[in-house]
This record gives structure tokens, sequence and C-alpha cells, in this order.
């Protein structure tokens, strides 16, 4: 039989990898814990109208990328592609509006979208994002994108680089559109099949657009920053104004977009000068939802968010990261009963929270050596019937090479001195 392969753009995370993935979710969980957020956890599956509603019909991710299909019960089901729309479609299911009128969300979990494997890009990939449902402030913003940012520098990112842009209210949005519309008409022989859609259903997207054609026309298309609404532009201005307070350096984009159809208001990236994932690349993306509580079945609900890709963040840290392993220790059983002292001793240390391993059948002294090695462990602890009559074990420094007997009622001590 021909063996079976992972399905392409879906891999596989080893032991060996893991300690990278769980330094940057643990930071990420304390940083925002820290801000108040609480975790969410939401189904992989959802109906499938959730993310044509919230993400838009017209983008690429529900025209090209999602995974959907129609279950044994005839419902039309999608495979969750993003996790904001769920988190929300959570916040009306469970009328979180009546309990907790400003809700602090944070949310890690596989994601999946059919686009074209790169680097740092997966079919299935790894995202976690935050989402602030409740308040409209310029406040919250900068506190929101202060958060992420902090969070991105304890992982030892330092040279990044704060997008930001705005797409207006509800008085923008209808000029902005009717002044792209006037724009791209003008070349629409000359717009990719995709962009001439987009034209009729959400110019927008044609900002988007990566086809090098599209893009050239674009560069010169009207920008949002010159069709706002007086307090769009103020709360903007005020946004602008609470981040160099804050240090929070930033530069605005006006020609920025992102690529799903919720984003109102406020939007921005994070981009990192990277060769893991190709010259200047986007880490973190987000920005303001006020109008998709509402498509979505519920009362106006103001909200914003962010998300990330862990695989892109474990990408750029590469074996930058100062992740120290912690201590293994590893337990070789010598003599007619060192196998039962062996087993019991691990046991016990076990218990007490330390990391240890021991061979699972008896052999020889050199053997256990060298899986020890293989483990990278830091110490031996040699349980000989010798030293079992003395009280003691033989504790030897894998690194040195050095050993020296320690009565068991010390053994506990003296290891817990060289974490």
């Amino acid at each position: 039989m021909k063996a079976l392969r992972s399905v392409k753009g879906m891999h596989d995370i080893f032991p060996d990898e893991m300690p990278r993935w769980h330094f940057v979710e643990q930071t990420y969980r304390e940083l925002v814990e820290r801000y108040g957020y609480g975790e969410i956890r939401t189904p992989i599956l959802e109906p499938l109208e959730l993310f044509v509603r919230s993400i838009g019909e017209a983008t690429d991710i529900v025209e090209k990328e999602m995974y959907a299909f129609e279950d044994k019960g005839g419902a039309q089901l999608g495979v969750r592609p993003e996790g904001t729309a769920s988190v929300i479609r959570a916040y009306i299911q469970h009328n979180l509006q009546a309990r907790q009128p400003i809700s602090k969300m944070y949310y890690l979990g596989p994601m999946f979208r059919r686009e074209r494997p790169a680097k740092g890009r997966y079919r299935q990939f790894y995202q976690a994002g935050a989402e602030l449902v409740g308040i409209k402030s310029p406040a919250a913003d900068a506190e929101l994108i202060d958060m992420v940012v902090q969070f991105v520098k304890r992982l030892g990112i330092e040279q990044i680089n704060v997008q930001l842009n705005t797409l207006g209210d509800r008085q923008t949005r209808p000029r902005f559109r009717a002044a792209l519309v006037d724009y791209f008409t003008q070349f629409e022989k000359e717009l990719c099949p995709d962009c001439v859609r987009r034209l009729r259903v959400n110019p927008l997207r044609i900002l988007d657009c990566k086809v090098k054609t599209c893009k050239a026309i674009a560069a010169d298309a009207p920008v949002v920053l010159d069709h706002l609404s007086e307090e769009a532009r103020t709360d903007f201005e005020q946004l602008q104004s609470i981040l160099d307070r804050s240090q929070t350096s930033f530069t605005v984009v006006p020609t920025m977009v992102r690529g799903l159809d919720y984003y109102t208001s406020t939007i921005f990236e994070i981009e990192v000068n990277s060769d893991a994932l190709g010259a200047q690349a986007s880490i973190v993306g987000g920005g303001r939802y006020d109008d998709l509580v509402e498509q979505l079945g519920g009362r106006s609900t103001p909200a914003i968010g962010y998300s990330f890709g862990i695989e892109r963040l474990i990408a750029v840290l590469g074996s930058s990261a100062s992740i120290e392993p912690r201590p293994v220790y590893y337990v070789a059983a010598v003599g007619d009963s060192g196998f039962e002292r062996a087993s019991d001793l691990t046991r016990e240390l076990r218990n007490k929270g330390f990391h240890v391993e021991v061979a699972y059948q008896a052999g020889s002294l050199k053997s256990q050596l060298k899986r020890a090695n293989r483990l990278a462990a830091d110490a031996v602890i040699i349980a000989g019937d010798d030293e079992a009559a003395r009280g003691a074990v033989t504790l030897r420094d894998m690194k040195t090479g050095e050993q020296q007997e320690v009565p068991l009622a010390e053994l506990e001590q003296r290891i817990e001195a060289r974490k």
C-alpha cells in the first residue's frame, strides 16, 4: 500500500517545535488577560451563511478559499476561515450584550483557507486574536493597538511598522464608494474579470487586488481620507493623538484596506522586515467592525478586534527567541532490583514537578546514558544496588561528566538547585 501523506498545505507540528508555539501562546495569554480579556472557544464548523454575510461574497476568502460543504442533513456548512465572525455569532446567540455590555474575548485555534501555500501560510493554520465588543472610542482603539504592539515586542520582535488607516463611518462610505466607482469605471476594460465584477458589488475590494494591472490602476485611485465626515475625521485624529502620547509609533497609509468586508472606521496592520516571510510582511491585522453585530441579527453594537497567524510569528522568531528548556532528568536503573527502584523514584520526582524520563525495560548503563544524551537530559540519576544499600543515588552531570553520590533525602534539593 502506498504511504499516505498529509493534505497539501496542512502540516504536522512535532514535539521539538512546540516550545516556540508554547512561548508565543503563553506570552499572548498572559498579556491579554492582564488587559481583562477572557478566552472563548467556538466551533470549527459554522453555518456557511455566517461567513458569507460577515466576510463578504466578493472577498477572495468566500469566492476562492473557503472550505464549504453540504452535510448529510442538507445543511450548508463552512469550515472556519477566521475567528471574528464566530465570536460575534456566539455573542449574539448567547445574549452577551445583556450580561456583559462591554465584552473582551480572545481566542486561539485552527482556521482553514484553500489558498496557495507560501512562507508562513498554510491551508490549515493557527490563528489568535482578540475582540472588544460594546464600545466605540478612539481610546479603546488605541488601547487595543498598543496591547498587540506590546505583545509582539514581548516576543522579542522590535523592528515593526504599525500601519494605520480609517474606512470612515456610515456617512463617509457611500461618498467614497461613489468616488471609487467613478474612477475605476474609466479603466473597466483594463481590469481583471474579478475586479470588473467587484466594481458592481464592492469597489473597495479592487484596492486589494494582487493583479499587476489592477494594482497599477489602483495606485492613483481616490483615498478615503479625502472623503471623511467631520465625525470620522475627528475620531481618526484623536486616535493618532492618543497613540502619539503612548509613544506607539505608526504610519498613516491612506491606500490600505483589509481583506474582509466587515471592517469600518479604524483599520491597522503590523509589518515586520523578515526574510522568513519575504521582505516586508504583515504579521497582525485588524480594525473596527461597528456594523457586524447588526448585520448578523443582533442590536447595533460597536466592536474592534485583530488577529495574527501563529505560524507566521514563529517563522519571524526563527531561532532568535530566548526559550529556556525545562531541565530533563533521566533515571538509570542498574542492578537486580534497579528497574523497580528507578520506576518508583521516577514517579515520586514527577509528582513533585520535575521532568523525568526512565528506561521502560532493563538495559546496560551505557545504553541508558546514550538515550539520556538523545533526550538532552541535564543530568542522570543512577539507581544502583550499591547506592541503594546506602540510601543514596549517583547524580551524573551530562555536560561535564562529573558525578557524585547523593543521599536520597537530599536529592530533591540538589536537583532543584540545578534549575
